[in-house]
């Protein structure tokens, strides 16, 4: 009899799995509709594991906040209540390493953004995310090759040449620790970037893309803000990103296409303020003030040009710090600078003022995103290939945002951006 009641106790799964955790998967499955992924594969022969029992899985993976799938393995089969959940067939074999791995590598990311896409307009008709505030930023993703290790003394590891074997599909980027344009803290990398649109007023993603880690941000930007505004409308919408996207392209676009205004910090570039006159006349390094010779107007832009004041003088000691160019045997002869004119949108913005600096500090939203998309696991890459990094970064995102919906939805709000509060209180 005690044999039996012993058996009757092993079997009863839902002892072994936290009941709060488990009511958590049990709601978050509930409100994740996959019917836009078909479950089974078209084709003949076997099909497999259902689909949408491994998106579930990969879900659980990145709300467990597991680096690799063979956590994910152990913790399923420890945890068979989870995995019952999730759509397995728990009286069966559950999946193993490479039955994951070949899905992670071979499942179409467009069925992926189109689940997206699907949690961002239900989550948006129910009032929860907002386009009045969006931000735009990308986060590094680390390709899994000794060359990123930091203990690794291997020759030229940054070399453009010298390309990781096991990660073809990786490309050398670079990424700025600071937005300080007088700091010069970067590192090199190899990988890919996550790059994402993020509601600033709830902190929830709205669109993401992946792309190999040499992509130029500001060159990602009209992309994603073109799928974001085909998922949800963000016309009037007021976009914050840091000096990477300093763009006139992008200033134009938002303004023009979307009605909307730009929040973005000037980028430098590496230009010196010259030193000017009470009049605003350039300063010439001999210190004399240099006169006004028309405008240019080439590359789209306007800008003021200055001329050496004895550029028609005959006197060879006129110009007393003897310039290169003051002795260039030409008719106008001396120096040349020119200042650009604030004749478009991106130099129209007032940058000192109160209201700017406060709706830029609400870029720190994506920021805190970006923070818990890494927690998921996503920081470096365990796979070796394009589709499967993309694939991985679409569910966390898919992920934080089924997280959201559970806390909205069992009216717990304050719990959408927290993913261990969420399963604890559940």
């Amino acid at each position: 009899m005690t044999v039996i009641y012993r058996q009757l106790i092993m079997n009863d799964i839902s002892l072994f799995t936290s009941q709060p955790k488990a009511k958590f998967y049990d709601e978050l499955f509930i409100n994740l509709n996959l019917d836009s992924i078909p479950d089974r594969r078209c084709e003949k022969g076997r099909q497999g594991y259902s689909r949408h029992a491994m998106i579930c899985a990969v879900i659980v993976m990145k709300c467990e906040c597991f680096s690799y799938i063979t956590d994910l393995v152990d913790y399923l089969n420890n945890n068979l209540l989870i995995a019952h959940y999730c759509g397995f067939n728990i009286a069966r074999k559950l999946p193993g390493y490479h039955a994951f791995e070949r899905f992670i590598k071979d499942f179409d990311n467009t069925l992926l953004k189109k689940l997206m896409a699907s949690q961002v307009q239900t989550l948006y008709e129910s009032d929860v995310v907002d386009t009045s505030f969006i931000a735009v930023d990308s986060t590094p993703i680390s390709a899994i090759t000794n060359q990123n290790n930091p203990k690794s003394f291997g020759k030229n590891k940054y070399n453009p040449e010298n390309h990781p074997k096991n990660d073809p599909d990786c490309k050398l980027g670079v990424h700025t620790a600071s937005n300080q344009h007088n700091e010069k803290k970067y590192e090199f990398f190899w990988g890919y970037k996550s790059h994402v649109v993020v509601d600033c007023i709830s902190g929830l993603p709205l669109c993401e893309l992946t792309t190999t880690a040499e992509a130029a941000d500001s060159t990602v930007a009209l992309e994603l803000l073109e799928n974001t505004n085909n998922v949800i409308p963000i016309k009037e919408c007021t976009l914050i990103a840091d000096k990477g996207y300093d763009v006139k392209n992008i200033y134009n676009t938002v303004k023009d296409v979307y009605d909307g205004d730009c929040v973005i910090p000037l980028n430098p570039r590496n230009k010196k303020n010259p030193e000017l006159t009470a009049v605003g006349s350039i300063v010439c390094e001999a210190g004399f003030a240099m006169h006004k010779d028309g405008k240019d107007h080439s590359n789209g832009r306007c800008r003021q040009k200055y001329c050496c004041p004895f550029k028609n003088s005959k006197d060879d000691n006129a110009c007393i710090c003897a310039h290169a160019n003051y002795f260039n045997g030409r008719k106008n002869r001396g120096c040349t600078k020119y200042i650009t004119l604030p004749d478009d949108y991106r130099l129209s913005i007032d940058r000192s003022c109160v209201s700017f600096k406060e709706i830029y500090a609400l870029r720190t939203e994506i920021e805190r995103h970006n923070a818990r998309f890494k927690r998921t696991g996503q920081e470096r890459m365990w796979v070796r290939s394009m589709q499967a990094a993309q694939n991985l970064s679409t569910l966390a995102h898919i992920a934080l945002l089924a997280v959201a919906a559970v806390a909205v939805f069992s009216k717990r709000p304050s719990l959408k951006l927290s993913l261990k509060s969420s399963m604890r209180y559940a």
